[in-house]
């Protein structure tokens, strides 16, 4: 059965609509906000300025003041966040992990287990119930009633660094440095097996035809969206290998895919296949000490540990890294201590 909190939690890039529109021939000449309000759904004349004073929308691929008046064979393109489905949250007071808040933005370092925003089967306990309660005033654009302030997600048991917005503006200009891959993310990521040398994974992501659960790595791209994920080796552990993920790209499951795709599935990814024992002896310690790594660690081995934008006002760049969290440093030490003793021996 589909898991819907993987067709859910889906991730950056498929936040944003991305609309091309080339002005008829016939066309008077018209305030730019006035004519997009007219050609798009639940676009408000705020959201639209906002979204063009951030810079999103483009008119013959240069950006333009709101009074700019559309002429005919105009081409307008524009990046605004995605209007979701409508979902009614209730406010829940839950922890939340705060890294850095300002007047624009909010970094969140979230727990692995946590689900993003309602769905089917997690109406509460959400993040997004927690911003609720703790946030009033998060930007609620329309049809955005479910997700409010998000520009991005990660995986109910993914950990780390997630970005949210605290007004239409910074919605609107954070969401373009997403569409424009722009955003400096890096994970850290265990897999199976002895990678020996740094390496990059490329192929178009799309929906697995045999279970819609999954992503595939497809080589043409009829079959899903343009993915590139660079990978550097932090340390060899014999029969698994830590990695430092960077994302040129923000498709679902995209690293998941990627490291399943060349043949090095997440440590404990149940879904990608990392569940199992993949490389290793069969020995019945060897067995055990596993299945204790797989306890320490109930999910899949990936965190998001940096995260790197430009501010919405001050327009520099600024980064936010976080630690590893206790399940995956718990897990990783136990790898550590098993290489040292096999060594040693």
């Amino acid at each position: 059965m589909l898991e819907e909190q993987d067709s859910l939690e889906q991730e950056e890039q498929e936040l944003y609509e991305h609309f091309k529109i080339v002005v008829d021939k016939g066309q008077s000449l018209l305030r730019i906000d006035k004519f997009l309000m007219q050609r798009m759904e639940n676009a408000t004349r705020s959201r639209i300025q906002n979204a063009i004073d951030a810079g999103s929308v483009l008119v013959n691929e240069k950006t333009i003041k709101s009074s700019y008046k559309v002429k005919p064979g105009d081409s307008i393109s524009i990046v605004l966040a995605h209007p979701p489905r409508d979902t009614e949250v209730y406010p829940e007071d839950l922890p939340l992990n705060i890294v850095y808040e300002d007047d624009d933005v909010l970094i969140i370092n979230k727990a692995p287990g946590m689900v993003v925003h309602p769905g089917f089967n997690n109406y509460t306990g959400t993040l997004v119930n927690a911003l609720v309660f703790h946030f009033k005033q998060l930007p609620q654009l329309p049809g955005n009633d479910g997700r409010p302030g998000l520009v991005h997600r990660i995986d109910k048991d993914t950990s780390g660094l997630l970005l949210i917005s605290k007004n239409e503006f910074s919605m609107a200009f954070l969401a373009k440095q997403f569409f424009d891959h722009s955003i400096a993310r890096k994970y850290i990521a265990m897999v199976w097996g002895d990678l020996t040398e740094d390496g990059t994974v490329t192929g178009y992501i799309g929906r697995s035809l045999k279970d819609r659960r999954v992503m595939d790595n497809y080589p043409d791209e009829s079959k899903g969206k343009w993915s590139v994920t660079h990978y550097k080796v932090l340390e060899r552990l014999g029969y698994v290998t830590l990695i430092e993920c960077q994302l040129e790209t923000g498709r679902t499951h995209q690293i998941r895919a990627h490291m399943k795709h060349i043949g090095h599935p997440l440590f404990n990814d149940a879904i990608y296949g990392g569940d199992k024992i993949l490389k290793g002896t069969i020995f019945n310690k060897y067995r055990q000490f596993v299945d204790n790594c797989f306890a320490i660690m109930p999910r899949q081995a990936l965190h998001a540990k940096s995260l790197g934008f430009i501010h919405p006002k001050t327009k520099e760049p600024i980064l936010f890294e976080s630690e590893l969290p206790d399940d995956f440093q718990g897990m990783l030490d136990k790898w550590r201590n098993y290489l040292l003793y096999h060594k040693e021996g």
